[in-house]
């Protein structure tokens, strides 16, 4: 085995063994046709893109990150003591995590699919999951949810009693259809977790923020504590600072009316091969294709040629494939590799093999 395949699959054990599932780049780098990663196809967002480049990165941010805060405060119409700045959306799901267990919690309640680093900063500090809202001190949703897209059937269960709840919001601003159903009061009472970087096709920009509940002043100095200085360097501050901006709030406003079109062609697309899929509100849905064995060869044989898909095993659907909206001819190299895997008999050899 070469240095650079062994490198390859040490990188690949490792990652089974933290449990841990991802769209996009691999071992084998980025995929020239990437339906694995749910980013916003039209992007990058020029305006935003320009702002990262422009950014100065010769010296630190200020750590108050003042500016920042009035503008994201501002844009959510709330006080700036409300706002706080994450490295990530990541970051910020094992900083609360941890200040929940500090303050004495010891379950969680988790959607029955979602985002896979909720269960792992669980599992981190050992909180024990639960499988009623009321019995638990840290409560996590997603609106639109994921890998479904769907509406999150759970949001009844937030902003009630005294758990600490918190709505992921990262594909808000990729909602093609439908419409947050929680009302404002209860809106208020939760903590609203916002990661624009997919919104704005610069996934590898990595930043994020929160609007806290209006009563939270002790639990965001709190965090802020649990926080080390600078969590956000200078290229995540300026997208942060330009996705509030009306320019590059137009450019988003018009990429959802190419995303919707694009994603019309796709769901069509998927059916033309016998592929099932699901309703979905956002820039992503799931499909189940048209094979009576696991989807693991086709995939393999996809990545081959330089087409990612998301397997749904990890979101406890397997057979189920995420796959992220993107442009036609993205979509045409999927049917045309998909129908070369099935004519070539692959399929056929793939299911006598099991």
């Amino acid at each position: 085995m070469t240095g650079t395949a062994a490198g390859d699959t040490d990188r690949r054990q490792f990652n089974r063994e933290r449990g841990r599932s991802h769209g996009g780049p691999d071992a084998l780098g980025a995929a020239a046709f990437d339906f694995s990663t749910n980013s916003n196809a039209c992007g990058p967002c020029p305006e935003a893109a320009a702002a990262v480049r422009a950014a100065d990165a010769t010296h630190y941010p200020d750590p108050a990150y003042s500016d920042l805060r009035e503008r994201l405060a501002s844009w959510h119409r709330v006080p700036a003591r409300r706002i706080l700045l994450a490295a990530s959306a990541s970051e910020f799901i094992y900083r609360l995590t941890a200040w929940v267990v500090q303050q004495g919690g010891r379950r969680v309640w988790l959607p029955s699919h979602g985002y896979g680093d909720y269960t792992e900063a669980a599992r981190a500090w050992q909180l024990q999951r639960v499988a009623q809202p009321g019995q638990a001190q840290l409560l996590w949703a997603c609106d639109p949810s994921s890998p479904l897209g769907q509406d999150d059937p759970d949001l009844d269960a937030l902003g009630l009693g005294q758990s600490i709840c918190v709505l992921d919001r990262a594909y808000e601003p990729l909602r093609l259809s439908g419409s947050l159903t929680l009302p404002l009061e209860r809106l208020n009472r939760v903590w609203q977790l916002w990661s624009p970087n997919k919104a704005l096709g610069l996934t590898g920009v990595r930043g994020a923020y929160v609007v806290a509940p209006a009563d939270a002043d002790d639990a965001v100095q709190a965090l802020e504590q649990l926080c080390p200085s600078w969590p956000v360097g200078a290229h995540a501050a300026a997208l942060l600072q330009a996705w509030v901006t009306p320019g590059v709030q137009a450019w988003l406003a018009d990429s959802l009316v190419t995303l919707r079109e694009w994603k019309t062609r796709q769901l069509a697309m998927c059916e033309s091969l016998g592929w099932a899929c699901r309703a979905s509100h956002a820039n992503f849905h799931l499909a189940r294709p048209a094979l009576p064995q696991s989807s693991g060869p086709l995939l393999a044989y996809l990545r081959e040629q330089g087409i990612k898909l998301r397997d749904a095993t990890s979101f406890g659907l397997p057979g189920q494939m995420r796959l992220g909206v993107l442009p036609p001819p993205s979509q045409d190299a999927l049917v045309t590799a998909v129908r070369q895997w099935q004519s070539s008999g692959l399929a056929g050899s793939s299911m006598a093999a099991l």
